[in-house]
């Protein structure tokens, strides 16, 4: 008989390390569950988890219902793998008046949301071996994205601001180099890269393209692109580089995030964009995707223009960090998304968490996001969860004397 130690491995060894480095944002979720159950849900307030509870806009409604009512003939069979044609021109439409560049529907492959993007663009680029650099604190998947297409991460910390160092990144550059991956409006800071940052950087991929002799890209996470604040602008990161692939979707902008639907654009300009357009598409396929949802195709090339309550996050980060910030809790303004990252008020952030959650309140380490003496704040919730949230956070102010 077989004991613990000698029964052979049911899933794949390296499947099972991950999961036992986990998510604390799963793991927080778990967490939540518990205390709901143990004290009831109105009692416990859950800063932890990005899924915005912000009904899709009125306009969506409306077009679902009218999709549903008359459909056109074939909608719900198999496309191009790339996605219909209608909703790539209007999505390349839409690009074309957000940057002056050419776009066309050949340059846009509809995905099963930014994550499916991004793991079409690192299947098509990635040999097993080549490096892939992101930027402390990031999006705790990237790891595994770059790991499921064989790609080495390699990890470059941003400033004290949150922005990217450009000579940080040059620093970090190797033969072996193939992408870099940024993301703003950032999870899990808020921040919006600067433009003259966003060049910098593509300043420091070509300068690695001409150092090495291999193409370098530059691949964008953009899907809180349009929840910004005060007038902030996103710089397109299409400026930046020609090398540069566009991963977003309608998760953040149109509350759909249930829907997985999102889009891969190349630059236009990109040498040999065809064939990492084809590559793309051809992943889209052998990664099981087959093709972005076609309903959600349908309604989405209405909507490019159309966005949630922009202001409804805006109250919350607002009301959110000026309290904060009077409790003396240190935290950098976020320009975008619906998060805040605050530094720890001591310096284990896994100790403060588990402190907050004393007070029923669950946030994530910045250890979760690779930047440890941190924590993230998501405010897509109720306002009732904040005011909770908040009694919490002063309790432990007070006992910590932040003031």
């Amino acid at each position: 008989m077989q004991g613990p130690e000698t029964r052979p491995l049911a899933i794949a060894q390296k499947v099972r390390h991950a999961m036992e480095q986990g998510s604390w944002i799963r793991r927080m979720f778990e967490e939540g569950a518990r205390l709901k159950a143990r004290y009831g849900p109105d009692k416990v307030f859950d800063l932890s988890l990005g899924n915005p509870i912000l009904e899709p806009p009125e306009a969506f409604r409306r077009l679902l219902q009218e999709v549903a009512h008359a459909p056109s003939p074939g909608m719900h069979r198999y496309m191009p793998n790339a996605g219909f044609l209608e909703t790539r021109a209007a999505v390349a439409a839409y690009l074309q008046r957000q940057t002056g560049l050419p776009f066309t529907a050949e340059d846009v492959v509809m995905t099963c949301g930014a994550g499916g993007a991004l793991n079409v663009a690192l299947k098509a680029l990635l040999d097993p071996g080549d490096e892939v650099i992101i930027l402390s604190p990031f999006f705790p998947e990237y790891p595994f994205y770059a790991d499921n297409h064989g790609g080495v991460v390699r990890i470059v910390p941003t400033d004290a601001t949150f922005q990217p160092d450009p000579e940080r990144i040059r620093q970090a550059l190797t033969p072996n180099t193939r992408a870099l991956i940024l993301n703003s409006p950032h999870n899990p800071t808020g921040v919006v890269y600067t433009a003259p940052v966003v060049r910098a950087v593509g300043e420091v991929l070509r300068y690695g393209e001409a150092r090495f002799g291999r193409p370098l890209y530059l691949i964008s996470d953009e899907p809180y692109s349009k929840l910004v604040y005060d007038g902030v602008q996103v710089p397109s990161v299409f400026a930046a580089h020609p090398r540069t692939l566009v991963a977003t979707s309608f998760s953040k902008d149109l509350s759909l995030p249930g829907e997985r639907i999102g889009y891969l654009a190349v630059h236009p300009h990109c040498p040999d964009k065809s064939e990492v357009v084809d590559a793309c598409i051809f992943a889209n396929r052998v990664l099981g995707f087959v093709n972005a949802p076609a309903l959600m195709q349908v309604l989405v090339r209405s909507l490019l223009d159309v966005t949630v309550d922009i202001g409804w996050y805006q109250k919350r980060r607002d009301w959110l960090y000026t309290a904060l910030t009077e409790m003396g809790y240190q935290v950098v303004k976020p320009q975008g998304a619906f998060y805040l990252f605050p530094r720890s008020p001591i310096p284990d952030d896994i100790a403060f968490v588990q402190r907050l959650q004393e007070e029923r309140v669950l946030v994530v380490p910045g250890s979760g996001f690779g930047t440890p003496g941190h924590f993230r704040i998501a405010y897509c919730v109720e306002e009732g969860v904040i005011e909770g949230a908040l009694e919490g956070f002063r309790r432990v102010a007070r006992a910590l004397a932040l003031r």
